[in-house]
């Protein structure tokens, strides 16, 4: 028996999962093949890299969008390192950045906002341009020849956030039409969040009480309490943690992830470690390190 612990001492978002799962063993190119199975390949390029947050040296992964001449990259970095695609990630605003493809190596002076900030944490952004509405992701994933386990795990999750969405939304579920999870970027996340655990082995998960964050957020509909409304939803019956961080720690997609996968929420349980994966965040907190910390052990 494989037990996985979600340690989210920092909250949890996708991309930390990924980077995590990648960081404790998870196989990057297997990913990158399997994830191939969605016919959706065109629409994104997937990079990963070493950074170091407060000390700890973590796995950061990225979904980079590629629409038509301009790259949208969604999780900003300020590590100045090489992704395996020369690709140069900066996190110095919380607007999107547009990083153009021939820039390479300069793309860091191309920043052009759009005066909003989705998701004040940066975890996870989901641009407007790439909605998709719930039915259409369920048959994505249907219709593809991953393994049915995997397509099991992703559709609990995308419906746990479909769900959340239509009831503040005060839609059905098929008429949702995700602005923060429909994005290629959540997919990946999700998917590949299901791919890498069936790649692992593993059998139980169990996580510690999510913290959540302060503040207030910028989203499509205005500005929200943190944690904004679908996440708060998709987090009922998960112990959540008060936190004094101004900002949003967990997403909507690390509250899907977490709220469908966890078999039991504790302390840290008895296990005989075998691995242990970080993975970073994008924002950096000064007092302590924004990674999401996974022990696999039996």
């Amino acid at each position: 028996m494989r037990t996985l612990y979600f340690d989210c001492f920092s909250g949890i978002s996708g991309d930390m999962v990924i980077g995590a799962l990648l960081d404790a063993g998870g196989d990057p190119q297997n990913l990158v093949e399997e994830l191939k199975k969605l016919h959706f390949e065109d629409e994104y390029e997937l990079a990963w890299k070493k950074v170091v947050k407060n000390g700890i040296t973590s796995t950061k992964f990225d979904v980079i969008l590629k629409n038509d001449s301009n790259m949208h990259t969604h999780h900003h970095d300020h590590e100045h390192t090489h992704h395996h695609e020369h690709h140069h990630d900066h996190e110095h605003t919380h607007d999107h950045v547009h990083e153009h493809i021939h820039t390479h190596e300069h793309s860091h002076d191309h920043h052009h906002g759009h005066g909003h900030d989705h998701h004040s944490h940066d975890h996870d952004h989901h641009h407007h341009h790439s909605h998709r509405a719930y039915k259409d992701i369920v048959k994505m994933i249907e219709e593809s020849e991953l393994a049915l386990e995997v397509k099991e795990i992703a559709l609990k999750i995308f419906k746990k956030i479909g769900e959340a969405e239509g009831l503040i939304h005060g839609l059905p579920l098929e008429k949702v039409h995700f602005h923060e999870v429909g994005a290629v970027d959540s997919i990946i996340d999700i998917v590949g969040t299901a791919i890498l655990l069936q790649q692992l082995e593993i059998t139980t998960i169990k996580s510690s009480s999510v913290p959540v964050g302060t503040g207030k957020i910028h989203i499509d509909h205005g500005i929200y309490p943190v944690p904004a409304p679908a996440t708060l939803e998709i987090l009922k019956g998960v112990p959540i943690e008060q936190s004094d961080i101004r900002f949003e720690l967990t997403t909507p997609t690390g509250a899907g992830i977490i709220s469908v996968l966890t078999d039991e929420f504790c302390s840290f349980p008895s296990m005989k470690v075998r691995a242990i994966g970080y993975g970073a965040g994008t924002k950096t907190f000064k007092d302590r390190p924004n990674v999401l910390r996974v022990i696999i052990g039996e």
